[in-house]
Formats: structure tokens, C-alpha cells, sequence
């Protein structure tokens, strides 16, 4: 029995993937309930590959927005660089834009459908791990208590439990600090009408000034959507602490996209339409020397937090669950599966949370931010030429895994 630690999108992926090779597995989720909660994210073809294979492109479908096309805009609402994305691009996989909490939703009750209701266990919160030369003995209190305390066996114990994981204190004690970017991010949901294709993801300006980044995750009637949107820029540390559901202010923010207004879509009018903010710190951690210990390791963000950027969270969390679900399935020895999970993934989330720090998926603004000193320009390519623009964008992508080569192999 594989132990896994936290029903986010990571552990309820990994559940998936190790049914789909008949190894029995469990889930247990501190929270009491399992709530549809956040606001959007976005589902690059290398992570709906794996999604497809798992059998639920449809149920995102219903639910999510099929991403058609990046644009980059300056603050100025003056097209940089368009591309096509997903199928659109040639890609055998789509591209994703959906909830959260609605993709959530589909991984629990896909898991709870083909493991069982037994499979998913709430209210348990990681407290520590006992190992033995054949297994793992795991503690959990009870409800958020740490005196009730129960117990379970298991083969292997995976921590996928988010970037304040339990299970990586336990493995990694000691000193590992939160890192702040020195940006901090705010983030809403907006119904709103439809913008350019209606499947477009837009990023305008850049962070010195304020960038933003819009798309629509849901369709409702008359063509109305569900817009996700984030403002973002530099400024000193707020409340580096990691919080996702930590509430803003459009007072803190909103000046950063003022100017805005765009023909096709009025930013600071649809922000302030939303009916909550959160505010989020842009924090990582340095990586790890490793992420195993025995028959005890870590997938997602507990093994690798990243800057949320480029859609990475989320994909590379489903990515580390193939990954360590096909290890798995070759393996007869638990510990030598780990270590080739660990072998196949560890240094390529390292690069993706260095390139994060250094050269984004949206550096493209940047170099014209920094080309024309924010100012207009007449044509973009008496700023920077398109094969340039070609180069930027496919550096992230050879970078984080979805260029159409890594892909194809």
C-alpha cells in the first residue's frame, strides 16, 4: 500500500496513475472536507498528456477553456508577440485554462470512482513517519488534534501536503526558509464578457510598473465567462508566508494597471468587478539535495516549490506523479522505484525553479520594457526582431518541458 500525503492536485493524480497500474494506494487530507477553492490555473500539453492518459480530457473540457493563443502586450495595450498554443500550435495535446477548484473536483471524484470512497481519507493530518527495512508506519492526528492520534501501514509514504509540507520537515529538519521574490502577486476571478478570441491568455506590461496576466477559465451565457486574472509588480515583502487564501485590497494594486484600458478589454474596470482578491507573495525554496529518505519521498510543490509562473505549479506536480507512478509499475524493489523517480525528475525541476528567478516565461516584456524604456514604439520590429521573440518563448518552454521536441520523445 503507497501512503500519500494530501489530496491537492499532486496526490490526487499520483492515486491515479498508481491504480491505472494496479498498485493498491490511499490519500489522507488534513481538512475536514475537501473544498472547490483558489482561482485559475492553466494546463500546458506536457501536463495534459499525462491528464489525457488518465482518461479526463473530457471532464476538463466541460469544464475548463481550451487555450487557442498567448499575446503579449505593452502596458500601452501595443501587440509584442503572439503564438498558438496546445493543438492550435500543432501540439498532439491540448492546452487547458479551468478552475482550481474544478479541477479538483474531477481528480476527487475520479479517484473516489475507480479506488473507492475508502481511497481518500479527510481530517488526518501528517504528524510523523516511522520506517522499517519492508515498510512505513505513518501518524496522523485526528481533526486537527495532535493527542488523537491514529496510525497506518504502508510500503511507501509519499508527501505531496504543498510548499508548507509536514512530510519535508520530517525528512529535511532544520533550516529551509521561505524565499521572497520581491514581488508580490494579487489575484481574482471576474465575470465578464469575452475578449478577443475568447480563448486568449493576454500578459500586458511588466513588473516595474505593474503587469498583468488575464484568461477566461469557464464559459457562461451570453457570452459572459469567467475571467482569471493577477496583478503583479515589485515592492517589499508584505507577509512572505506562503498563504494562497490570504485576502488584498484593490487599493494596494490597482493603480498598477490604471492605464490599462484597452479597446478590447478594460483591465481595471473587470478587476474591480471581482468578487474577492487574494494576495500572494511570490516565494520559492532552494532546492533539495535530494527528495527521498529511504521509503519516504516528496512530489509537487512539497519536493519543489516554484514561483507561480509559466503554469508550472500545477504541471510539473502532475508531471512528478507519472513519473513516480511508471516507476513504480517497473520496479519490484519500493526504495529503487524512489530513486529513479527522484534520478528522472529531481534536476529537471531545478531548472524550472531557477528559470522561474531568472528568465520567466513572460521575458519577452521584459526585453521590451527594457528596449524602449516603457515608452510606445511605432513597430515592434524596430524594437526587436520576431526570431528573437521565437527564441525567448521556446528557451522557457525547452526549459520547463513542453516544447513540441521533448514532447514527441
Amino acid at each position: 500500500m503507497i501512503i500519500i500525503i494530501g489530496a491537492g492536485i499532486g496526490g490526487l493524480t499520483l492515486a491515479l496513475k498508481l491504480h491505472s497500474h494496479g498498485i493498491p494506494c490511499r490519500i489522507y487530507e488534513a481538512v475536514p472536507d475537501i473544498k472547490p477553492l483558489g482561482v485559475g490555473i492553466n494546463l500546458l500539453p506536457h501536463a495534459m498528456r499525462e491528464l489525457c492518459v488518465l482518461g479526463l480530457e473530457k471532464a476538463i473540457s466541460t469544464n475548463g477553456i481550451e487555450t487557442k493563443e498567448v499575446r503579449f502586450y505593452n502596458k500601452y495595450g501595443q501587440l509584442i508577440f503572439c503564438e498558438d498554443r496546445g493543438r492550435f500550435a500543432g501540439y498532439e495535446w491540448p492546452q487547458y485554462s479551468i478552475h482550481r477548484g474544478d479541477l479538483q473536483s474531477i481528480l476527487v471524484k475520479a479517484v473516489i470512482e475507480r479506488l473507492g470512497g475508502e481511497a481518500l481519507i479527510t481530517g488526518h493530518r501528517f504528524l510523523d513517519v516511522e520506517q522499517s527495512a519492508v515498510g512505513v508506519k505513518v501518524y496522523f492526528g485526528i481533526d486537527g488534534s495532535k493527542h488523537r492520534k491514529v496510525s497506518c501501514d504502508g510500503s511507501i509514504v509519499v508527501g505531496c501536503d504543498g510548499i508548507r509540507s509536514a512530510v519535508r520537515a520530517k525528512l529535511h529538519p532544520g533550516r529551509d526558509p521561505l524565499i521572497y521574490s520581491g514581488i508580490t502577486m494579487w489575484r481574482g476571478i471576474t465575470k465578464w464578457p469575452s475578449f478577443l478570441s475568447g480563448a486568449s491568455m493576454i500578459y500586458a506590461g511588466w513588473l516595474q510598473t505593474g503587469k498583468v496576466i488575464a484568461y477566461p477559465i469557464a464559459d457562461l451565457k451570453d457570452n459572459y465567462q469567467i475571467i482569471n486574472w493577477l496583478c503583479e509588480f515589485y515592492c517589499p515583502p508584505r507577509k512572505a508566508d506562503a498563504d494562497w487564501s490570504q485576502p488584498g485590497k484593490f487599493e494596494d494594486f490597482l493603480w498598477a494597471c490604471q492605464e490599462m484600458r484597452f479597446d478590447w478589454l478594460n483591465i481595471p474596470a473587470m478587476i474591480q468587478a471581482a468578487e474577492f482578491v487574494y494576495e500572494y507573495p511570490m516565494v520559492d525554496k532552494d532546492p533539495l539535495k535530494s527528495w527521498t529518505c529511504g521509503r519516504a519521498t516528496l512530489l509537487g510543490d512539497a519536493a519543489h516549490p516554484m514561483y507561480p509562473r509559466g503554469s508550472n505549479g500545477a504541471g510539473q506536480a502532475i508531471l512528478d506523479a507519472a513519473a513516480l507512478g511508471n516507476s513504480m509499475s517497473l520496479e519490484i524493489d519500493g526504495t529503487a522505484a524512489l530513486k529513479k523517480y527522484e534520478e528522472k525528475r529531481r534536476e529537471k525541476t531545478r531548472k524550472v525553479v531557477y528559470a522561474n528567478r531568472t528568465i520567466p516565461p513572460d521575458a519577452i516584456l521584459k526585453e521590451v520594457f527594457d528596449r524602449t524604456g516603457d515608452q510606445p514604439f511605432e513597430r515592434i520590429s524596430d524594437v526587436i526582431n520576431h526570431k528573437d521573440l521565437v527564441r525567448i518563448s521556446n528557451k522557457y518552454k525547452n526549459i520547463a518541458g513542453f516544447d513540441k521536441t521533448s514532447l514527441e520523445l
